[in-house]
C-alpha cells in the first residue's frame, strides 16, 4: 500500500470525489485550492482533499474509498496518513459530514469529535436532497481532531 500527492488533473478523480461530494460545482470549490491523495494497494482505494482554513486549521474536504473496498481500512488509512502528513503545521484538523449514522461513528473511530453544526448546510447549497442511510442530510457536522 501506498500513498502519493496528486498535483494535476485531479478531476480524473472525479468518480471517486462524487462518492462522498455528490455535486461537482460543491468539489469544484476546493478542488483546485486543496491538497490531494491518493490511496493505493495493487489499483486505486481512496482520495483524499485537505484545504487550509486559517493558520493553524486544515479540513478535510473530502474522502471517499470505492465501495467494494468499503469497510478494509483504506479510509482510516488514508485519514492517518493525512493526521501524520499535518500535525507539525496544524493544530485543528476538521471534517464536515452530514448528520448521518454511517459516517459520524466512523470519524470518531478515527480520533474526531464532534465540534459544531451549520444548519441547513446541504438543503441551501446542494441543487437536489442527499441521503445517506435512508435519512435526508440538512444540517452540516464538523468535527475536530486537536493536535498538541
Amino acid at each position: 500500500m501506498h500513498i502519493i500527492k496528486i498535483t494535476k488533473d485531479k478531476k480524473r478523480f472525479l468518480d471517486l470525489l462524487l462518492l462522498a461530494d455528490e455535486q461537482e460545482d460543491m468539489i469544484d470549490k476546493y478542488l483546485a485550492r486543496g491538497d490531494m491523495y491518493a490511496l493505493y494497494d495493487g489499483d486505486l482505494k481512496s482520495i483524499g482533499v485537505v484545504t487550509k482554513e486559517d493558520e493553524d486549521v486544515y479540513e478535510i474536504k473530502n474522502i471517499a474509498t470505492y465501495e467494494k473496498y468499503q469497510g478494509k481500512g483504506y479510509g482510516k488509512q488514508l485519514i492517518n496518513y493525512i493526521f501524520d502528513s499535518y500535525k507539525d503545521k496544524c493544530k485543528t484538523m476538521l471534517v464536515g459530514t452530514g448528520d448521518s449514522p454511517l459516517t459520524i461513528p466512523f470519524y470518531e473511530s478515527c480520533g474526531f469529535v464532534v465540534s459544531h453544526r451549520v444548519k441547513n448546510f446541504f438543503t441551501d447549497n446542494y441543487d437536489h436532497p442527499i441521503y445517506e442511510g435512508g435519512v435526508q442530510l440538512v444540517d452540516m457536522v464538523y468535527l475536530k481532531k486537536t493536535f498538541t
